[in-house]
């Protein structure tokens, strides 16, 4: 049997409280999962049964979300984050990597963090979520894949200047965000021969040159190179890489910066897009969205991209299972 997935709390402050309620409310009797955080941190009423062992969450799920509680330092304001409350998301997120490296849980799924909460209370040493996860496995690269029904895409380069990208995009990072994605669509999505398309970097990939060098110089010889063993197509141009005729030629696309990856995607399907981080040695989802502060505790935050997630994960954990 197929063991749960382990959802960490992410900023109480924001809205994964109320999502986690709402995507057990729709999941419980197709997508068993344990909620890991402060049970006083979710909405007054909410039926919960906590648990010491992830075995347990199948025996109450149908009638209560299953809570792994963990201690935090101070109460939750909705919309107010509070840096006090830092370690306890920390220790969430570890406590659910591992429980999925001892093979109680069958994936990590995040809810949202608040960054400068947690380095204000906590000196939290990364850029983000995804650097964590890796530290916390001990990999070195990872690559940030959103998928949706529509598309899969991976950015190349992530959250740096858009000056800061043709310094930072190298043939050796290419090769590695390549070979990692064909690795992910094979092991994660079990497609056999992934195709994958490579986005141009300048304007229509650079027209020969007069629109940018770096396709000439080394992005179109490295694809020619690696398109036998990867299935590779491109460069293309960004512009027309997208639109719907294009899609059906490839199961992913890699991207060359961090927009002209996640416009496409949040354009085509907003409510749905789903992180999986690539390169990880465990299943790891994201919703794709933040802690919306705004309208934290308001009932107003849609679960979609939490509830897709969720099924996301399951499903590669069913695939993972078969494949053992």
């Amino acid at each position: 049997m197929i063991p749960p997935i382990a959802l960490s709390c992410g900023d109480p402050s924001g809205i994964g409280p109320e999502l986690a309620v709402a995507a057990w409310s729709q999941l419980r009797d197709t997508c068993p999962f344990v909620w890991i955080g402060d049970p006083n941190h979710l909405p007054t009423g909410t039926p919960i049964s906590r648990i010491i062992d992830l075995d347990q969450a199948r025996d109450v799920v149908a009638d209560s979300l299953p809570v792994l509680a963990q201690s935090f330092a101070a109460p939750a304001h909705p919309g107010q984050p509070d840096p006090s409350n830092a370690q306890g998301v920390i220790d969430a997120i570890k406590t659910a990597v591992s429980l999925v490296q001892t093979g109680s849980a069958s994936a990590v799924c995040t809810a949202p963090i608040h960054k400068k909460a947690l380095i204000d209370g906590a000196g939290f040493a990364y850029p983000g979520h995804t650097e964590f996860l890796a530290a916390l496995a001990g990999t070195t690269r990872v690559v940030m894949m959103l998928a949706s029904p529509q598309l899969r895409v991976v950015p190349a380069t992530i959250h740096i200047a858009l000056s800061e990208v043709p310094k930072q995009l190298t043939p050796d990072l290419l090769r590695d965000t390549i070979h990692i994605t064909h690795q992910g669509l094979q092991q994660q999505f079990s497609i056999a021969t992934p195709r994958i398309a490579i986005a141009g970097l300048n304007p229509h990939a650079g027209e020969g040159g007069a629109m940018g060098q770096e396709e000439l110089d080394w992005i179109a010889p490295l694809v020619a190179e690696l398109a036998p063993r990867y299935g590779l197509i491109g460069p293309l141009p960004g512009d027309t890489l997208f639109h719907a005729a294009a899609r059906t030629r490839y199961d992913a696309a890699i991207a060359m910066y961090h927009d002209q990856a996640l416009i496409p995607i949040k354009t085509l399907d907003f409510d749905n897009g789903v992180n999986v981080t690539l390169g990880l040695p465990f299943i790891r989802t994201s919703p794709d969205h933040g802690t919306a502060f705004d309208i934290a505790g308001q009932g107003i935050a849609n679960p979609s991209s939490l509830i897709q997630a969720l099924k996301l994960a399951w499903e590669m954990a069913q695939k993972k299972a078969a494949h053992a």
